[in-house]
């Protein structure tokens, strides 16, 4: 038997965490809207444009279309305003700027341009998803518009570009989903998330007392996320403006409480009767079909978690049957001022990954500059990919990246061969336009997707095939990025997991002072709680990714898992501290042993030492709690 039958018949728990990840790719159904909107997007758009004799402006407008496509996830039609809105801003902003880099400044000043620009948006791309999105768009247009040679002024490509991201979004806006007229369209991804919310709760209160609990309760955070962000976004009004709209607010803040009171059943570790679940599984079925609750199953009102539990479920179930008005600004979020976001994009995190995109960008922009490519662009543009930690380690960023890019390009070789032109070139970009949803499943797949598609446009734009030349720059981008990644920067490594690490610290500490300050304000609880909450998964995000590096770079964020773990579980003793003052006013002594056991054991475990402020103050915290527990 070969050596490779027998690596592939190894489960991916036996193999090293940087190749498992390779290997692993995402489930679940088919997004068969985004999957029809992608279809409409890059391959009509230049069908477009060549019938009217501008087939390179078609290829600018097309390139967009795909990059929107990436990041056409699931969720509302307001949060996608943003989620493609600011990256297709930033991106027509790139081109423009490249274009006028590539026609007036030399090839040093191209380079240090790139190379600025890098450092700008890695530092920016700190802040979240949208940032990141919007630092890549910016840096791939930047070099395509540099690069690219097309007979359009910088200012017409750039309009070209978002254009092509704007069809997109308005396809996004106006298409409904398939079985989302149960009640307005509109609010289909809403109502999608905020049912996902409830049906969270049910699956932790099924799980509680079992080994599920855990990772049920993670679930729980992920879905309150979703909501969190389905619910937010661009409005023309400040509060919610119509009845749908208010009555969604107020279901997910109806959901709120019950996650309080499913996450202290679960600390209890004792399973709950089966009753208490069914009533969230309705409560999940009425947002999705848009009708009342009708009786809900009350749980036993044995102890203080069921006890809230049940209350919680009787506001829930008013807030339906009346259909209450809600507050359209009551997401219990806090708002980041943009004070606090520079401070994030110029932390230690955003510093790091800054210097890493401008050495990458920069470093690639040179190369390619020195080989004199005709096609030079596509060697900076693939190191912005390559070093985003979003799609994964960096040792698996590169071995899909390449594998991707050779089944891409071989595939793409022998259409070519084929199909008539320009009309088999136009039903390539619209079949890989549509398998873009799919292929963002792993990030191979969505490499050999796009190869293609990019590979169609150079030819549709009246460029000659090149496929070989396509892997040949992929493969050395694949080097510098590796070489750039394990280069010692300035501070020290792993800044982006110690950075989102003290975020989650820093929430927890003021979630639990607030518990242990015995506030009433359940309103800011519920915010500092979401907070905590989010911040533990997004650092838990970040941990995940580090731990799979090679030796070479997970060795420096060794322990970061420890931490996270000890300050989930301080996070959910703090919840179900919060839940029994409620009820009874008062901590019971396994409470406070829980918290002074928890603090004492983050100290130990904080070898990053970036908790100084939860850990610090154990002392004051223990002599606030004792008076509570009587």
């Amino acid at each position: 038997m070969s050596r490779l039958s027998v690596l592939a018949r190894r489960p991916l728990s036996a193999l090293p965490l940087w190749l498992a990840h390779a290997l692993r790719a995402q489930g679940g159904p088919v997004p068969w809207s985004a999957v029809g909107r992608g279809a409409l997007a890059a391959g009509p758009l230049v069908a477009g444009a060549l019938v009217v004799g501008r087939g390179t402006v078609g290829v600018v407008a097309a390139i967009a279309a795909m990059l929107a496509g990436i990041n056409d996830r699931p969720g509302s039609r307001r949060a996608a305003v943003q989620r493609l809105g600011v990256p297709a801003l930033a991106g027509a902003a790139g081109m423009v700027v490249g274009t006028c880099a590539g026609q007036y400044g030399g090839a040093v000043a191209l380079i240090v341009v790139l190379a600025v620009l890098g450092l700008v948006a890695g530092c920016v791309s700190a802040v979240g998803p949208v940032a990141s999105a919007a630092g890549t768009q910016v840096l791939v247009a930047c070099a395509v518009g540099a690069g690219m040679p097309l007979p359009e002024p910088g200012w017409l490509r750039g309009l070209a570009f978002l254009g092509g991201a704007g069809w997109l979004l308005v396809l996004r806006l106006v298409l409904p989903s398939p079985g989302a007229f149960a009640g307005d369209y509109r609010f289909d991804g809403e109502r999608s998330a905020i049912a996902g919310v409830y049906d969270a709760v049910a699956d932790l209160l099924e799980a509680a007392g079992g080994p599920q609990a855990i990772a049920r309760r993670a679930a729980l955070t992920a879905a309150l996320d979703h909501a969190q962000d389905a619910l937010s976004g661009p409005r023309l009004r400040r509060y919610a403006g119509s009845g749908a709209e208010r009555r969604l607010h107020a279901q997910y803040a109806a959901a709120l409480p019950l996650a309080e009171a499913a996450t202290a059943l679960a600390w209890a570790g004792e399973p709950v009767s089966a009753r208490a679940a069914e009533a969230p599984r309705r409560l999940a079925a009425a947002v999705r079909r848009t009708t009342h609750t009708g009786p809900l199953p009350a749980p036993s009102r044995s102890a203080p978690a069921l006890r809230a539990l049940d209350d919680a479920l009787l506001r829930a179930a008013e807030a339906f049957d009346r259909g209450d008005r809600g507050d359209g600004d009551a997401l219990h979020s806090r708002r980041r001022t943009l004070r606090r976001l520079l401070r994030v994009a110029f932390g230690t995190g955003g510093r790091e990954y800054g210097m890493r995109v401008a050495l990458s960008f920069g470093t690639a922009a040179a190369v390619a500059q020195a080989l004199h490519h005709e096609h030079w662009y596509w060697l900076p543009a693939t190191a912005v990919f390559l070093v985003k930690p979003d799609l994964g380690p960096l040792a698996s960023r590169v071995l899909c990246r390449a594998a991707g890019t050779v089944l891409g390009a071989l595939l793409f070789a022998g259409l070519a061969a084929v199909l008539p032109q320009p009309a088999g070139l136009v039903a390539v970009v619209t079949v890989s336009g549509a398998l873009i949803p799919v292929a963002t499943r792993h990030f191979a797949a969505q490499t050999a997707v796009v190869t293609v598609l990019v590979l169609a446009l150079v030819m549709l734009g009246g460029e000659p095939q090149a496929s070989a030349s396509r892997i040949a720059e992929t493969l050395l981008a694949c080097a510098i990025v590796l070489i750039v990644g394990h280069l010692p920067m300035p501070g020290e490594r792993g800044g982006g997991v110690r950075a989102r690490l003290a975020a989650a610290g820093g929430a927890a500490h003021a979630y639990l002072t607030h518990v242990i300050g015995g506030s009433a304000d359940r309103p800011a609880r519920w915010v500092l709680r979401r907070e905590a909450y989010r911040t533990l998964a997004e650092a838990r995000t970040a941990i995940a990714v580090a731990s799979a590096e090679l030796p070479a770079l997970a060795r420096h964020t060794e322990g970061a898992d420890r931490v996270a773990a000890v300050l989930e579980r301080l996070v959910d003793t703090v919840t179900a501290c919060a839940v029994h003052l409620d009820d009874t006013g008062r901590l019971t002594p396994l409470h406070v042993h829980r918290l002074d056991r928890l603090l004492g054991d983050l100290q130990r475990a904080d070898g990053l030492g970036v908790l100084g402020d939860l850990t610090g103050e154990r002392g004051r915290l223990r002599a606030n709690a004792l008076p509570l527990a009587g």
